[in-house]
């Protein structure tokens, strides 16, 4: 693939308070992308609907970064844990409008912890609010714990990363309860809790709980950022290059 054509990551970024609110974002999130072939770029929480569609209508792929956590009562899903540290509501609002176009314009997507759990509440999910109060189990998910998570078979994680299992860096307490209809669970933890999901009827839409971009360079993980990138590479060409494209489905017909 020639510089030009390699494709374009948007990437999400954090949100400082207060009266000029700032964008940033942790160059790990970046850098994974880059030696997975793409050219990220960071977006900041501005615009409304129309220009994020605009925006995704541009690029070729996306990544829903790492974060805090949810308003939930903002999104209507009851009062929000006292435990919580809600992003930003400029964020959270542009966030959400922001992962359900991109799940209506099929854009390649990978969720990662805060991401993965956004595109859970915008598929029709529930959340965790604080793991220690509303879950069972006794595995430490915060702090960059080190554990194992188990691959559904047959999902696109386990196609993608060859494995069975994996060990992941998590630094959450919030997290996935219920995933909505259409959606599939793609990985757990030893005690059950959802580590992953994605969307069978999109091209690439995936959710990992863990942080992939905090494993060891060299690792299953880069496959994850290497099959984000070649999904959005494809719907570049296509985007690029509508009349071939239309030439091969023709032949497939």
């Amino acid at each position: 693939m020639i510089d030009s054509e390699r494709p374009l990551i948007a990437i999400n970024g954090e949100m400082s308070s207060g009266e000029n609110p700032q964008v940033s974002l942790k160059n790990r999130y970046a850098d994974a992308v880059l030696k997975a072939g793409g050219v990220p770029v960071v977006i900041p929480p501005v615009g409304g609907p129309s220009d994020i569609r605009r925006l995704l209508e541009r690029v070729d792929g996306l990544v829903l970064s790492g974060g805090d956590d949810f308003d939930t009562a903002r999104l209507g899903l009851g009062p929000t844990h006292a435990a919580a540290k809600p992003v930003p509501q400029a964020k959270q609002d542009f966030d959400v409008a922001l992962a359900q176009a991109a799940l209506e314009l099929k854009v390649p997507t990978l969720g990662i912890c805060y991401g993965m759990q956004l595109l859970g509440l915008v598929g029709g999910g529930t959340l965790y609010q604080h793991l220690p109060e509303e879950w069972s189990g006794k595995q430490l998910h915060s702090g960059g714990a080190l554990h194992e998570v188990a691959l559904e078979p047959g999902s696109r994680i386990a196609r993608v990363v060859d494995r069975a299992t994996l060990e992941v860096v998590s630094r959450h307490h919030q997290a996935v309860r219920e995933v909505g209809a259409g959606w599939r669970v793609a990985a757990r933890d030893a005690e059950g809790l959802v580590e992953a999901l994605e969307l069978p009827s999109h091209p690439f839409l995936v959710g990992v709980q863990w942080h992939p971009e905090l494993a060891p360079e060299g690792t299953a993980h880069d496959r994850l950022f290497r099959a984000l990138v070649f999904a959005a590479a494809a719907r570049g060409i296509q985007r690029r290059y509508p009349e071939a494209t239309a030439v091969v489905g023709a032949s497939k017909a």
